[in-house]
């Protein structure tokens, strides 16, 4: 049996260029993955995190989830954005999924109202 090492064991060459954006770039302005020297996305594939676990989740995972949670404003109308969550089949199996929802937005709700923002 030949042993044929996936893409995920080599590691990435760094330019110059691309080390510069990372330096400069927020979280809304880059994204995940590979970028090339013009800052556009190259990856074919990007795996998810499990929010509640942290765990990635891998493309034979089935039992998989992922949520997006709207926004309402005061008056209960959709303000347009939302949170994603992405839950993985092992939570789902436990049985936590919902638990673990209930956690992580009431984590988001208080930092958001301590940070003075109000969803």
């Amino acid at each position: 049996q030949v042993h044929r090492p996936n893409s995920f064991s080599r590691t990435p060459r760094r330019c110059s260029l691309l080390s510069a954006l990372r330096a400069h770039a927020t979280p809304l302005t880059m994204s995940a993955g590979m970028h090339n020297s013009d800052g556009v996305n190259i990856d074919l594939y990007i795996p998810r995190k499990c929010t509640a676990t942290n765990r990635l989740i891998s493309a034979k995972d089935k039992a998989s989830v992922q949520l997006n949670i709207g926004h309402v404003s005061a008056d209960g109308v959709y303000t347009g954005e939302y949170t994603p969550m992405a839950l993985c089949g092992f939570i789902r199996s436990q049985g936590e999924a919902d638990g673990e929802i209930d956690r992580k937005f009431t984590k988001v709700i208080a930092e958001n109202k301590a940070n003075g923002i109000d969803i």
